[in-house]
């Protein structure tokens, strides 16, 4: 099954109220959707809260989805206008340079702000972003789980700790252990934008 048809299949569980088809599709997108939302809002508090506004406002649109459009697309277009209404909404100018959504898959980088940074500037934001997602990408299982918990899904040590079945200590270590491992990928990219004239 392709990812298309499998996206389509997760698609039409949720719409006959399977949940838990749903919580699977957020797990498979958010970082890719948390990337684009991270173009025009680059607060990750911020931009954390416009991700799950999208998933959100993306489920509940989730029954009039017909499936004519790729399902990422489809969320991408939701995410870009999350962001933008966001923007609006607290009086900040949304990029005017945007991209259809059906070429989404193909400019990565067409979302981006279009602001006064500096191409270096972009370019460290860029390779943090990078580092960042290659960092939880490269961690044990029961790391990468507490830290996209906490810090995608916006959990409470609690519920992480419910969720993977282990102690609130074990699920504080497991953080803390995620977090010293990704400040250590950015500490060089820090130490690199300081010395910067």
């Amino acid at each position: 099954m392709g990812e298309d048809q499998l996206d389509l299949a997760l698609v039409k569980r949720v719409q006959a109220g399977d949940n838990t088809a749903f919580d699977l599709l957020v797990r498979k997108y958010q970082h890719r959707i948390g990337a684009v939302v991270y173009r025009f809002v680059p607060d990750h508090a911020e931009a954390q809260d416009i991700v799950q506004e999208a998933f959100i406002r993306a489920y509940r649109a989730l029954a009039n989805f017909r499936g004519e459009a790729q399902f990422y697309t489809w969320l991408y277009r939701i995410a870009v206008n999350t962001a933008k209404n966001h923007l609006v909404a607290a009086k900040r100018r949304p990029p005017t340079a945007d991209i259809a959504a059906e070429d989404a898959e193909h400019h990565a980088d067409g979302g981006r702000l279009h602001d006064h940074d500096t191409p270096e500037h972009q370019l460290l934001r860029q390779e943090i972003e990078q580092a960042v997602t290659d960092t939880v990408a490269g961690l044990p299982e029961e790391l990468r789980q507490a830290i996209t918990l906490r810090e995608v899904d916006g959990l409470s040590y609690e519920e992480i700790a419910q969720l993977m079945q282990c102690p609130i200590g074990t699920v504080r270590s497991r953080i803390f252990r995620a977090r010293e491992a990704i400040d250590a990928r950015l500490r060089p990219l820090m130490d690199k934008e300081r010395v910067r004239p």
